[in-house]
């Protein structure tokens, strides 16, 4: 129990250690999204001048850009950390069988089918309970 809570605050100490300075990375953010915002008015005024395929593969390789430098933020960072658990974590599960599956999809049909049906048969009786009410004459 002490080891797992000393790698705890080891990784959390080299966590704090990786970590860049507001000032970087508030500056990756703001040439981000200068980045994003030159790609959307260049494709908006540029429209006319240049072909289409060549603005979508601008337009690709811009994005690729920008992605990769909202990547190098504490964020982005932590972004690339969580997915990179993620994928181990996807490695551990034990999916279902085949026939396992398809049990339980049949049972989920079955089911949905069952309750559809008895809430029809709710709504028909509403309908004919208001029905009933409405026609009255007095």
């Amino acid at each position: 129990m002490a080891s797992e809570h000393k790698k705890k605050k080891q990784k959390q100490l080299a966590e704090i250690e990786h970590h860049k300075s507001k000032g970087v990375n508030a500056l990756l953010w703001v040439l981000t999204l200068v980045l994003v915002a030159a790609i959307a008015l260049g494709n908006i005024y540029l429209a006319d001048d240049i072909a289409t395929p060549i603005r979508v593969v601008a337009i690709v390789i811009g994005l690729l850009i920008a992605l990769g430098l909202a990547a190098l933020t504490n964020q982005g960072e932590k972004a690339r950390r969580f997915l990179k658990e993620s994928k181990i974590e996807l490695r551990r599960i034990t999916w279902p069988t085949y026939p396992e599956t398809m049990q339980t999809t049949l049972i989920v049909m079955g089911v949905t089918v069952a309750v559809s049906l008895i809430l029809w048969g709710f709504d028909s009786v509403i309908v004919s309970v208001v029905n009933f009410l409405t026609d009255l004459r007095f």
